[in-house]
């Protein structure tokens, strides 16, 4: 499962602050296994009006452990119409309760341990009349989804689809819905026979039911879990290739059908290398990945059907702007998980991190494989900012057996941090012993469950080392290293020192750490273990080195305050090869460029950072720089406008021409002008915007001509086009665009809404803009600088203080604000 917005949004319910606190400290065991899932045939019909599903089950299980006289399910929200045990072909009813939310019933017998018996169940699932919220990851938790089924939105498509993940698919099919159970599979789907189906495993089956219908049979012959199962109807365009004799597809809407090779083409490559890095072949008997509206998160590693949300289907000039971390990273994501996920289940979702981190390290070893050693550490550094740029994070330990809500652990501990931890334990062990151990904790574990333990011992036995201390400290204690390193140098001893301090409450880190030494410009790598809280290290060197680069591999997962001056950290730019040794050197740049002893130098270093290798250090390199100072301006203005004109990547022209606009120079008008002629949204968005304030009428006449053709970047640019130059005929499509938009887009979009208020004096406008930009802050308030938003609502009360709705204004944004202010 991935969630795509940049933004953490919690949907969870809130409780009592007592309730939170005693239910967090529950010790959550794995569940009891009293029956085990064998076989699961599920004969589902669909009533398109109702939003209902009309079911029929033949559960097979088996006794574990212990004889047993009960079978208890999870069931949201159904009439249980049936339930009868299946015996030489014959059906008994069975005695039952049911409380809407479990399903007991009384097999009649002791049946003993191993022995299979069959229930049949027939019920009716309502998901929409469930009461059940989602969590920051996952959305929703209704299970089945109808979209549109009555055709009442024009010219959006009429599916149905699923999503099980963490116990949600029990609300469409009574199961024992936990990880650690495992069953086979067969699905049938009757569907107007217009649609196209999909579900786990092989299509078996394709027969008539009747005027206008059909019934498709999907069969899965391996076990997975409940959560993994899976079904999507809708009007999908099938486009097929093979991977070593296995079906590999992708189901779209027709109109994107087009695009399918650039959304997911790379797929067979991507199974052929996650199979030979792993030593495991691609278990499943096929790979399917189909995109769906509405859909209530990111994406879904159904067993052999994956599931994404609408944004990985887009028109060519769409998917063209897109970058590796929108859609390629959860190609990858999810399809790992059919090693890490489904292949080898966490056996409750306290071990969340044998599925979620894997997969996240999986995004590290695809970008590392397809774009090189540079994408691979930006795609590293992401998800170790992502988890330390929250400090709610720095308290979750990562095997969280304590929690309030399953829910809860979808965060950035079990994703962003578990990655990092793999990244770091991938280094220390070194490449072949650490997917030696993957391969043997894989085929130790296949087709069941797995947690740390289990990771620890494969790993343990493929490298001949006692890894309790990497594991109690990383996996079952919380936070992380905060360190300051401070050095010396010892002309007569002719010795290099390296200190370092942990400052993180508890007790001190265990850490491996390579530390390069250079000399005449040549580095001698050093490998150190740090124990104590302070630890100096000495190492030789004939004269001063131009740069010690502690954690030279650049994987440690810490916070550090690196005390060295910013003439090592350009001899870092110059001499240390790896991405976040420029990165460094580059953010080092950028916070002592206004310090005047140290600015001429970081002028330097960012202005060679507009030509590094990585798109991404140029990107952040042009960012970084200040062009309303005159000397940086000078230096970097001729290689910002090669880069705008020419360079490969549409993010770093988009950046450049941007950083152009900010100088709101006229020599560079024409170069704006000529990048609106772009293919990409993003470039002629950022060349629009910096287009506006030299030439406005040229830019709202641009913008006007924009209009039937505009995504992205460029539909961000139009609305601030509008916002400074517009007028209120151009403010239901502001509002539009600004509805239909994510949270991100919309975030991008508010210091367009904000000029438009502050100039036009129709009530109506300023009402609609001013609660839209209240709405927004409010929602995301725990995530972003409300205090910026609010000041957004004063500068329009000011703007206004003049106009005729002076006292309009300045009565819905004193109510805006108080209402941001009781926001939690």
């Amino acid at each position: 499962m991935r969630h795509i917005l940049l933004l953490t949004i919690s949907l969870t319910a809130a409780t009592t602050a007592a309730t939170a606190q005693t239910t967090a400290t529950t010790y959550r065991a794995a569940e009891r296994k009293v029956n085990d899932l064998v076989h699961t045939r599920l004969d589902l019909r669909f009533d398109y009006a109702k939003r209902y599903a009309y079911g029929k089950e033949w559960v097979t299980l088996k006794p574990h452990g212990y004889a047993t006289d009960s079978l208890r399910l999870d069931a949201k929200g159904m009439d249980i119409k049936a339930v009868n045990l299946v015996q030489n072909n014959e059906s008994t009813p069975l005695k039952y309760t049911y409380n809407q939310r479990k399903l007991l019933i009384q097999l009649g017998r002791a049946v003993p341990a191993g022995e299979a018996y069959t229930v049949y169940i027939e019920y009716t699932a309502k998901p929409d009349e469930l009461d059940i919220k989602g969590s920051a990851a996952i959305g929703g938790a209704k299970g089945l989804y109808f979209i549109n089924p009555d055709s009442a939105v024009s010219g959006k498509p009429v599916q149905i689809w699923t999503q099980g993940e963490t116990e949600s698919n029990s609300a469409w099919f009574p199961t024992i819905d936990k990880p650690n159970q495992k069953t086979t599979s067969e699905i049938s789907l009757t569907v107007p026979a217009k649609y196209v189906t999909l579900s786990n495993g092989a299509l078996i089956s394709q027969t008539p039911a009747g005027p206008g219908l059909r019934t498709d049979t999907w069969k899965m012959n391996q076990p997975h879990a409940p959560y993994l199962f899976m079904l999507a109807v809708g009007s999908f365009r099938k486009t097929t290739e093979t991977w070593h004799g296995k079906e590999v597809s992708y189901y779209l809407e027709p109109q994107y059908a087009g695009q399918t090779q650039a959304i997911f083409g790379k797929t067979p490559r991507m199974l052929e290398f996650f199979s030979e890095r792993l030593g495991v072949a691609y278990p499943w008997n096929k790979y399917a990945q189909v995109v769906v509206r509405d859909y209530v998160s990111g994406a879904m590693e159904n067993t052999t059907a994956s599931l994404f949300g609408p944004h990985a289907q887009g028109s060519a000039r769409e998917v063209a702007d897109w970058d590796y971390t929108l859609v390629e990273r959860e190609v990858a994501h999810e399809l790992f998980h059919h090693w890490f996920g489904d292949y080898v289940t966490a056996e409750s979702w306290s071990n969340l991190t044998v599925n979620e981190s894997f997969a996240n390290f999986s995004e590290v070893l695809w970008a590392e494989h397809e774009y090189g050693p540079d994408a691979g550490a930006a795609q590293a550094y992401r998800s170790l900012r992502n988890y330390l740029g929250n400090p709610a994070n720095h308290s979750q330990q990562l095997a969280r057996y304590q929690y309030a809500d399953k829910e809860d652990l979808f965060d950035a501990v079990s994703y962003q941090k578990g990655g990092s931890i793999l990244n770091m334990l991938r280094t220390y062990l070194g490449e072949q012993v650490f997917f030696n151990g993957l391969k043997t904790y894989l085929t130790q574990n296949a087709f069941g469950t797995g947690e740390p333990h289990q990771l620890r011992l494969a790993l343990e036995q493929a490298s001949g080392q006692d890894l309790n201390w990497f594991f109690n400290q990383w996996y079952y204690r919380a936070g992380h290293p905060i360190v300051s390193i401070d050095y010396g140098y010892d002309a007569g001893g002719r010795e290099q020192t390296v200190t370092i301090k942990q400052t993180q409450p508890g007790l001190p880190f265990q850490l491996p750490i390579a530390v390069d030494v250079y000399v005449s410009g040549k580095p001698q790598r050093h490998q150190v273990m740090v124990h104590q809280a302070t630890e100096t290290f000495r190492f030789p060197a004939a004269s001063k080195p131009e740069l010690v680069n502690v954690d030279a591999d650049k994987v440690l997962l810490w916070q550090k305050t690196d005390n060295k001056p910013l003439a090592e950290y350009a001899a870092q730019l110059r001499l240390a090869p790896r991405y976040l040794d420029r990165r460094e050197a580059l953010a080092a740049a950028q916070n002592q460029l206004k310090t005047p002893s140290s600015e001429p130098v970081a002028r330097q270093l960012l202005t060679a950072g507009l030509t590094d290798a990585s798109p991404v250090l140029r990107q952040f390199a042009i960012e970084a720089l200040d062009l309303q100072n005159a000397a940086s301006r000078k230096a970097a203005a001729p290689v910002l406008a090669r880069l705008a004109a020419t360079d490969a990547s549409a993010q770093v022209r988009a950046a450049a021409l941007l950083a152009l606009g900010s100088v709101q120079d006229k020599q560079y008008a024409p170069l704006f002008t000529k990048a609106l002629a772009h293919s990409s949204y993003r470039v002629q968005g950022a060349a629009l915007r910096g287009l506006l304030p030299l030439q406005p009428a040229q830019a709202l006449a641009r913008a006007k001509a924009f209009e039937a053709d505009n995504k992205g970047g460029l539909t961000v640019a139009l609305v601030q086009v509008y916002g400074k130059a517009g007028s209120a005929a151009e403010w239901p499509l502001m509002r539009a665009k600004y509805d239909a938009a994510e949270p991100n887009s919309q975030f991008d979009m508010l210091a367009g809404l904000g000029d438009m208020m502050g100039r036009l004096d129709d009530p109506t406008v300023l009402t609609e803009g001013i609660t839209r930009i209240k709405d927004l802050t409010v929602r995301y308030k725990p995530y972003i600088d409300a205090s910026r938003l609010i000041g957004l609502l004063r500068q329009i009360e000011q703007q206004q203080a003049k106009r005729p709705n002076a006292t309009l204004v300045a009565q819905q944004v004193t109510a805006a604000v108080a209402e941001i202010e009781a926001a939690k």
